[in-house]
Order: C-alpha cells, then sequence, then structure tokens
C-alpha cells in the first residue's frame, strides 16, 4: 500500500484546500505563496484583515475570498474547533466543515485524506479521480462509480492517490502535495 502523504492539520492547510478547488495544484500553490509573501502568519484575524482588492491583487477570486473569510469568521467566532477535528469520527469532521460556506465535499475529502489521514476516502468530486476510473474502468456513471469504489473500502484513500499519480503521470505532470 502506498504511503498518503500528510499536510499539517489546521487552518491554513483549509485555506490552501479552498485555493485548490477547481483549479491545477500549481495555480493554487502559487497563489497561497503569494498570500504567505502577503501575511506570513496565516491567521484567521490577519486574513480578514486584507481587503477583497488585495486578495484579487495576489489572485485570489472573489468567490474563493468570501470563504476564506467565512472560514475565519466560523474559527473567530467559535463555531468550529480545528484543533478538535482530529479526535473526532470522518462523519462527524464532514458535519461540523459543510456547515462553513466554501467547503464541500471535495475539501473535506481532502482534508481528512492528507490531514487526518483517514484510510478509507475517495474523493468522487474529483475531476482527476473521476476522469480516470472512466479511463481505465470504463465507468461513466456516478452510481455506477460509487458502487464499483465501495469494493476498494477500507483502502479507498490509497487508491484515490494511485488514481492521481496515475492521471499526474499520464499527463507528464509533477506529482505535489
Amino acid at each position: 500500500m502506498p504511503t498518503i502523504p500528510k499536510r499539517p492539520q489546521g487552518f491554513e492547510t483549509l485555506v490552501l484546500l479552498i485555493l485548490e478547488q477547481q483549479v491545477s495544484i500549481d495555480s493554487a500553490k502559487a497563489t497561497f505563496l503569494k498570500l504567505k509573501a502577503k501575511e506570513a502568519n496565516l491567521q484567521p484575524e490577519s486574513l480578514l484583515r486584507i481587503s477583497e482588492e488585495e486578495y484579487r491583487n495576489i489572485g485570489v477570486s472573489r468567490q474563493k475570498t468570501t470563504y476564506i473569510k467565512a472560514l475565519s469568521h466560523s474559527i473567530i467566532q467559535d463555531e468550529i474547533d480545528i484543533a478538535s477535528l482530529a479526535t473526532k469520527s470522518p462523519e462527524l469532521v464532514r458535519e461540523e466543515l459543510i456547515k462553513i460556506k466554501g467547503i464541500g465535499n471535495w475539501t473535506i475529502d481532502v482534508y481528512l485524506m492528507f490531514s487526518l489521514q483517514t484510510p478509507d476516502i475517495i474523493p468522487l468530486g474529483d475531476i482527476a479521480i473521476i476522469n480516470t476510473i472512466k479511463e481505465l474502468l470504463d465507468i461513466h456513471d456516478r452510481q455506477e462509480m460509487e458502487n464499483y469504489v465501495a469494493k476498494w473500502s477500507p483502502h479507498r484513500s490509497a487508491a484515490s492517490f494511485l488514481l492521481w499519480h496515475y492521471y499526474l503521470n499520464k499527463r507528464n505532470r509533477k506529482v505535489v502535495y
């Protein structure tokens, strides 16, 4: 079984995951590095002080700015305790994070896989995962995909990692986590 790379738990990783939504990992990482250059210590309070114009100048869309601010507000207002997520079941983590505007199943799945090292996650909202399943298994229906990947339990995170590797290597793209 492959080892899933570990990302740090916490606010900064959730911000990076918001930036990674629907864009390439490279693009998100470049934007994240610009954000870190602007505000070296990424904390909810400091990210709320950045203006929308400043976010746009470093390449953060209006929508993602809204999401980052929603995450920041929920932490400041004690609506979520990110540190406690590591002690909760994947179901409870999902219940808590899904309440935050801009954090959906894909973001939660990736956080569970990489930050909390949950072994049985497959993000079927990820275009690379979907396209690789279509290509390798000739399964195009969402429900069929769900039924098929259920057989991979309890190792779906490892399967996801392998599918991502295949997808990126086939396109001569560097695997970066």
